[in-house]
């Protein structure tokens, strides 16, 4: 087990003196290797937290530069920034906000070819993108590589994260991508919800790696943020599920 400078105690002080995580929790940060997949609206605030929190290696994979429409909610980037890569201007950021965080930038498209060799280089996965194809890639290669998965979604006003490790899976939740997907793009999000799901992603992050409290295991915490309520719903495995299903 690697000590803490001095600097590091002092950085992370307030995790130290917090009974839930305190000397050992931190070590867990410090020796975990977290895979972001998404740096956009729920990737930056996330990215921007478990960097802050001290997590050793920090994935970030992403295909995408900044655009000016980003700018409304994805708080990693500025203006200066438009047109350029976001994994690597994310991973510039995350640097200077902690030295102690080892940044890997992907600048690629998660897909069923490549997800399963990504994730397996990870002890745990978020996931905060916006297409269906790509939550399905990353669930089913978290399911085959036994990795707990994170996910976490936005649109209009309300957010939804969910833990997942093994049965139930996302694919139990939605099997297929539905007939009426809305996108951001098309419907519209508030930018602050972004910042509210993001932080609760990074939250059960952060209580998986340390054993801190109860995750949401098996469940999906669902935030409406015009009525500024909350609610849980337990999920059940699906038998017949293409992923985690008996063979």
């Amino acid at each position: 087990m690697s000590a803490f400078s001095e600097e590091e105690v002092e950085r992370y002080a307030r995790h130290l003196v917090l009974r839930e995580i305190g000397g050992p929790g931190q070590q867990r940060l410090k020796r975990a290797r977290v895979l972001m997949v998404g740096a956009g609206g729920l990737g930056a605030p996330a990215g921007l937290y478990l960097a802050a929190a001290g997590v050793g290696v920090l994935g970030l994979a992403d295909p995408d530069t900044v655009s000016l429409s980003n700018l409304q909610r994805q708080v990693l980037y500025r203006t200066a920034d438009i047109g350029r890569v976001k994994v690597d201007m994310a991973a510039g950021r995350l640097a200077d906000l902690n030295p102690h965080v080892q940044v890997e930038a992907h600048a690629l498209e998660v897909t069923p070819t490549n997800a399963r060799e990504l994730v397996a280089g990870y002890d745990l996965v978020l996931d905060g993108t916006d297409d269906f194809a790509t939550r399905f890639a990353v669930s089913d290669a978290c399911v085959a590589e036994g990795k707990t998965l994170v996910s976490g979604a936005i649109g209009r006003w309300t957010g939804q994260v969910g833990v997942f490790a093994g049965r139930p899976c996302y694919r139990c939740l939605v099997p297929e991508t539905p007939p009426d997907a809305e996108t951001c793009a098309a419907v519209g999000v508030v930018g602050a919800l972004a910042g509210v799901v993001g932080s609760m992603m990074t939250l059960e992050a952060i209580k998986q790696l340390t054993g801190a409290g109860e995750p949401l295991l098996g469940r999906l915490m669902i935030y409406d943020g015009l009525s500024g309520e909350t609610r849980t719903v337990k999920l059940a495995a699906d038998p017949a599920c293409r992923s985690c299903g008996a063979p």
